[in-house]
């Protein structure tokens, strides 16, 4: 199948006690460039996020966002430094004896010391925060990829409408080629006998020039060629996968078999079929930036 460079995916992972979202969105690019945005704490996680996502994606400018609601109460902690009291009791003690006054410390004057009693953030169980960031990367990764899926289905068959039509101006310019050939030929003949009039036409001359001619407007070459790029860019639409960069390889030699078509012909029929050929070529390689 083939898959559209633009998409967009959502997901929410939601449990009792937080909810994590996550939206994925691109645009065409030439490789992959992955933009995550998520909160601090899952910072940690951001290896193994891009890891999951290059599974689904290719190619691309994507931007990921990662939003976390908690549901509980602030996770925090107590914490008492008990090493740092004693500090605090020995220098008040010494204290007491140094200026002979009473060590009147209380605990309630002790715990208002600095840093003898701190708050602390309960760390999040990191195994349980993965599962569930995972589980809504993954689901919006799929639901992105579906919406690539579609618009590359598309795309694939707008594409090879286009290639079929191209076919048809390939098999008009074989065919006319040949009769401009004749058309010259017999434009010389009636030329040379209004000059001569009487006098016997040299057949070989005559040959000689007409073979000049053809070998200035030949496009058999090049229509050949043409024909097998638009027949290989129809196969590897039809075989699908990520063939966006090989399309977009067979699309410039296309159009340059249609550039030396049109620069060899002398025929007003066939220039007009190789400049509508050129601007079919333009449009399948602005389509194919969109392809995966």
């Amino acid at each position: 199948m083939i898959k559209s460079m633009t998409g967009f995916g959502r997901f929410e992972s939601v449990t009792d006690t937080c909810k994590i979202s996550v939206e994925i969105k691109a645009v065409n690019h030439r490789y992959l460039d992955l933009g995550i945005k998520m909160p601090k704490k899952f910072n940690f996680f951001e290896s193994a996020i891009r890891g999951l996502l290059k599974d689904y994606i290719q190619r691309g400018k994507v931007d990921v966002f990662v939003t976390y609601e908690d549901y509980t109460e602030e996770k925090v902690s107590l914490k008492y430094n008990s090493s740092l009291a004693a500090e605090y009791m020995d220098n008040f003690k010494k204290m007491a004896e140094q200026f002979g006054i009473d060590n009147d410390v209380k605990v309630s004057m002790l715990a208002r010391c600095p840093e003898v009693l701190s708050m602390e953030q309960v760390p999040e169980d990191e195994d349980q925060m993965w599962a569930l960031l995972s589980e809504a990367l993954k689901h919006a990764a799929e639901n992105f990829v579906e919406t690539r899926v579609r618009e590359g289905e598309n795309l694939k068959n707008d594409l090879i409408s286009k290639l079929d039509n191209m076919l048809s101006l390939v098999d008009f310019i074989e065919t006319r080629s040949p009769k401009v050939l004749e058309e010259y030929r017999k434009k010389l003949e009636d030329k040379v006998k209004d000059m001569l009039q009487n006098t016997t036409i040299d057949e070989s001359r005559i040959l000689t020039e007409v073979t000049i001619f053809a070998d200035k407007i030949c496009v058999d070459e090049e229509t050949v060629r043409l024909r097998s790029h638009i027949e290989g860019m129809k196969k590897e639409l039809l075989k699908g996968g990520s063939v966006g960069r090989k399309l977009d390889f067979i699309a410039q030699e296309m159009n340059r078999e249609s550039n030396t078509i049109l620069s060899k012909s002398n025929d007003m029929e066939i220039s007009d079929q190789a400049i509508i050929l050129k601007t079919e070529i333009e449009k399948v390689r602005e389509q194919i930036q969109n392809i995966e």
